[in-house]
């Protein structure tokens, strides 16, 4: 970065693009996690690759690279509450990360039930991008829990949380 530019210009500018708010789902043997993340497209339609990009040191980042799946859960926007609990490693009880209904999908990472929609994925390819890896994962399986939801999925603009920018404390 650019000492020309101010670190508050920058943040201002980088927290205006728009971010889907959703849960990722990871997962390597016994261990489960959910992460809240922002940082989620699609990149390509042949073959369909969403990314994802996760910090270096989560313990998401961890379980994707050693299983080599995750999925991507898609919240309604009125919803935001469980995005808050996402944002330190989970706990798994039963079927339930932070006391939220789980299911194993078909790549083996948890799916959130009571997302609205959502996205398993393989990791295509992994690039290392300093303080965060991108993922790069090809969809193999989807769902839409409620259709009217997924139009308005929730976004970080939709919560006090703010993340991106330039790196600060605490990030």
């Amino acid at each position: 970065m650019s000492d020309a530019v101010p670190a508050e210009t920058l943040n201002k500018v980088l927290w205006a693009i728009p971010n889907v708010l959703c849960l990722i789902g990871s997962r390597h043997g016994d261990e489960w996690n959910g992460m809240t993340q922002s940082w989620v497209t699609q990149v390509a339609m042949e073959p369909v690759l969403v990314a994802a990009s996760v910090d270096v040191t989560a313990v998401t980042n961890r379980l994707i690279t050693d299983s080599g799946v995750f999925t991507v859960n898609l919240w309604p926007r009125e919803d935001t509450r469980p995005f808050v609990k996402f944002s330190k490693p989970a706990t798994k009880e039963g079927m339930t990360l932070n006391g939220r209904p789980i299911r194993e999908g078909s790549t083996g990472a948890p799916v959130f039930t009571e997302a609205a929609a959502w996205l398993e994925c393989t990791v295509w390819q992994k690039v290392a991008c300093g303080t965060h890896d991108l993922f790069l994962g090809e969809v193999v399986d989807a769902g839409i829990a409620d259709d009217e939801a997924v139009g308005l999925v929730a976004r970080i603009e939709d919560t006090r949380m703010k993340y991106g920018g330039v790196k600060r404390g605490g990030q």
